[in-house]
């Protein structure tokens, strides 16, 4: 399965001109589903999904021009029959997971048997991420949160609780999770943005001193492309790539 993992979504002409490619055909011949879990932890966060898959959202996604769109809830999947939704899945072109959070998103990847079902799709079919959706890609990721989340059946441990950041007045702990593996290394998204003042560059480098993979910092204006392997970034913006102490891949530009 090949991955595009965007911070903000298709957003502008180079990140839209890699997905074309990673699809091998224009994006109104193209089959979707979309995955908006991630954001139902968030208040707001069913207005924010029907945006969302309206295309009136921030991130461009849903409103590309698909030949077909449909809507892939990941917490409904357990409690019916595989044969209800695996195969539409199998047929798609490109799976769209959004943003929200990232733990939630990856504990309802596995629960659902979607993790378990990526490395068995068609090696054309695309994984599209946006924010939590890239996150979440990885084996091992961390993000933070304002108190230790809940509810989640991973092997998310208080002793993953690593350091506070600051954000204001309010401390954020960094938490580690397990993603989906599909990629060999993580992604901090949001490099830079004035409205996710923890994902400066300095944070970043903290981040990714805590993930035993290569971790590659974008801005809304940049994506990861994955095919076969290859890892190349894609940007009108900017990014930096943190190495592990063992090494990593190094992207081609």
């Amino acid at each position: 399965m090949r991955a595009l993992l965007t911070s903000a979504g298709i957003r502008n002409a180079t990140v839209h001109a890699a997905l074309v490619e990673l699809l091998g055909k224009p994006v109104a011949e193209s089959n979707a589903l979309f995955i908006p879990t991630a954001i139902y932890p968030f208040p707001g966060g069913p207005g924010m999904a029907y945006r969302a898959v309206s295309g009136q959202g921030p991130s461009p996604l849903c409103g590309l021009g698909w030949k077909s769109l449909g809507i892939l809830e990941l917490t409904a999947l357990a409690s019916i029959e595989e044969d209800a939704w695996v195969p539409a899945v199998r047929d798609a072109d490109a799976l769209l997971v959004w943003g929200g959070d990232p733990l939630f998103l990856a504990q309802w990847m596995r629960r659902s048997g979607l993790t378990a079902l990526l490395p068995t799709l068609r090696p054309e079919a695309v994984y599209v991420g946006v924010s939590a959706g890239s996150i979440a890609a990885a084996s091992t990721f961390v993000e933070t949160y304002r108190e230790p989340p809940r509810g989640t059946d991973g092997p998310l441990k208080s002793e993953d609780i690593v350091f506070g950041t600051p954000e204001g007045d309010v401390d954020r702990l960094l938490v580690t999770g397990e993603g989906a593996g599909l990629v060999d290394f993580a992604v901090i998204p949001h490099l830079e943005n004035p409205n996710h003042p923890d994902a400066s560059l300095a944070n970043a480098e903290k981040w990714a001193a805590r993930i035993p993979a290569p971790t590659y910092a974008i801005d809304d204006e940049s994506a990861v492309r994955v095919v076969d392997g290859t890892v190349r970034v894609v940007s009108e913006g900017q990014w930096r790539l943190f190495q592990p102490p063992t090494g990593g891949p190094t992207p081609s530009v």
